[in-house]
């Protein structure tokens, strides 16, 4: 279901946007589908773990045992790792602000999906439908 007529960065912007800058607003359709599309939270750890395991990656090259390595490098990766889930939706939102664009759409993908059931809890325990079920039909 993807819009092929979307205009996509140069590998220039690619690179410059992964790290901050604003592109430009003719470029807004595909910053939101970068943002808020299928995988967003996986392209955001990848983009936030790359600089510190390019950082790490010489610890491999030191004459010692796996273990060793491994000690002086995972310590600064997990953590990286971590945070860059857990402030994805923060992250993201901020960015979509920052192009512009409405950072609750960070949300949109999960309202969608939970729509039905939010439908069924309130008829099923508040008689009614809730205001985005009654504004949909």
């Amino acid at each position: 279901m993807r819009n092929t007529d979307v205009r996509k960065p140069t590998i220039g912007q690619y690179l410059a946007y992964c790290y901050g800058k604003v592109l430009p607003p003719e470029l807004r359709d595909w910053v939101r589908e970068d943002l808020t599309g299928r995988g967003a939270t996986a392209r955001l750890v990848i983009r936030a773990t790359t600089p510190v395991v390019l950082l790490v990656a010489p610890a491999y090259l030191l004459p010692a045992d796996i273990i060793t390595r491994m000690v002086i490098t995972l310590p600064l990766v997990i953590p990286f790792i971590y945070f860059a889930i857990a402030l994805s939706p923060v992250y993201r939102r901020f960015r979509l602000t920052q192009h512009g664009l409405d950072g609750d759409l960070v949300d949109a993908r999960k309202h969608e999906r939970e729509a039905d059931d939010m439908a069924a809890y309130y008829a099923r325990y508040r008689g009614d439908a809730p205001i985005a079920a009654k504004e949909s039909d």
